[in-house]
């Protein structure tokens, strides 16, 4: 059996993962990592109505709960890892954090889209995680992402695991290849904010849920006395506790010395203005809500120009894009030269469109999908499937 690293955010997936990883016969470790401006944080359990501080963390999370604050999750945590009789730590990553906070203030200042998951996972879930996991002689990280890990053949997906991958090991296939799956519960699945992470990471990660469905999870979490096993699923970034992330890039944007302003005009795609806007930051491509120009059909932000601040809105057919370039590549099988066909994924909640994927000589990929999508953002993932199988992916320019 193996040491194993879990992150435990306070949720239902991450404390039932620790509970299938204690029944497969590993020994677990629980770390909640903390981020986000030192405070004393004080709130009330919705449970019981008592407070107290825990542990001195604000509403940063990474988990993406809604309401409430960090010291709660923190104190479901440990409550779990003392239920399940497992060692807790909570860490410190509040300068690693601050690195994710700076990549969204900049991302939205240059009109494009973050997505901070999928950094999350990178750089500190399957990333710092893994250089603490090595300090500890533990083999595998953990998580309670809807995904699998799974060992792999040239010829496709070898499912020779137990289900979760929560086995004694990964039984590696010849050349020690694993692959990356979606999890059985469609509705649920986070294979697309993985896309990102190193492949020669995926022979230790651990995914104890994705082979289960979410009304088992809870159903498990109820079954073993958790409190956890009602809690609300994650909602908004985790580091924008008000829910209002332009705010919040405004504010960031200020406290650095930056220009806090990107206001700017409103325009159609015919280039007449129709509007004005207080920030850049308020929009993302796609966009229906919150325009506030009136039309007599639905418009949508179509196209946001960072160096002009404009914001070009148009109809859903204006919307439409059949053809993009992704960069910096990330790939966790050994891309076929040249050009291929798969399903690519634009959106977390998107579903996945044929296409024809072009390896372009720098390091990039162009994508052609089979029908126009809305909803293609510079900034966001385009992740390439094979089936159930991430192939790799990019981010859209």
């Amino acid at each position: 059996m193996a040491r194993v690293i879990l992150a435990m955010s306070g949720g239902v997936d991450s404390s039932v993962s620790a509970h299938l990883l204690r029944k497969a016969g590993h020994e677990v470790i629980g770390l909640f990592m903390r981020h986000g401006e030192t405070s004393d944080a004080v709130c009330a359990d919705p449970r019981t109505g008592t407070t107290g501080s825990l542990l001195p963390v604000i509403s940063g999370r990474l988990d993406h709960k809604q309401g409430c604050c960090t010291a709660s999750d923190a104190a479901d945590a440990r409550r779990v890892a003392d239920r399940l009789d497992i060692p807790f730590h909570a860490i410190d990553f509040q300068s690693e954090f601050g690195r994710i906070m700076d990549y969204f203030v900049d991302e939205y200042s240059s009109g494009r889209t973050p997505n901070p998951c999928v950094m999350c996972n990178n750089w500190l879930k399957f990333g710092k995680l893994f250089e603490y996991a090595d300090s500890v002689g533990a083999e595998y990280v953990a998580t309670g992402h809807y995904a699998r890990i799974e060992a792999a053949r040239a010829n496709g997906i070898k499912a020779d695991q137990a289900a979760a991958g929560v086995s004694a090991g990964h039984a590696a296939a010849p050349g020690g290849e694993f692959a990356l799956l979606r999890g059985i519960d469609r509705a649920k699945d986070q294979s697309y904010v993985l896309f990102g992470v190193e492949q020669r990471y995926l022979a230790r990660m651990m995914l104890p849920v994705g082979g289960f469905r979410k009304p088992e999870i809870r159903q498990m979490a109820a079954d073993l006395g958790l409190l956890v096993a009602d809690k609300r699923d994650s909602q908004e970034i985790c580091f924008v506790s008000s829910g209002d992330h332009a705010d919040f890039v405004r504010q960031r944007r200020e406290a650095a010395g930056m220009a806090p302003s990107t206001a700017g005009e409103i325009v159609t795609t015919e280039g007449q203005v129709v509007g004005r806007h207080r920030g850049i930051e308020e929009f993302t491509i796609g966009q229906r809500r919150g325009l506030a120009v009136a039309f007599g059909e639905p418009r949508y932000v179509v196209r946001i120009d960072a160096d002009t601040r404009r914001v070009v809105i148009g109809d859903r057919e204006a919307l439409g894009r059949k053809e993009f370039t992704a960069g910096r590549t990330n790939w966790l099988v050994d891309p076929p030269a040249g050009r291929f066909s798969c399903a690519v994924q634009i959106r977390y909640n998107s579903a996945a469109c044929e296409a024809e994927v072009e390896l372009l000589d720098d390091g990039r990929m162009g994508v052609r999908l089979s029908e126009p999508r809305a909803g293609v953002a510079p900034g966001q993932a385009a992740v390439c499937y094979q089936g159930d199988r991430v192939l790799g992916g990019g981010w859209i320019e």
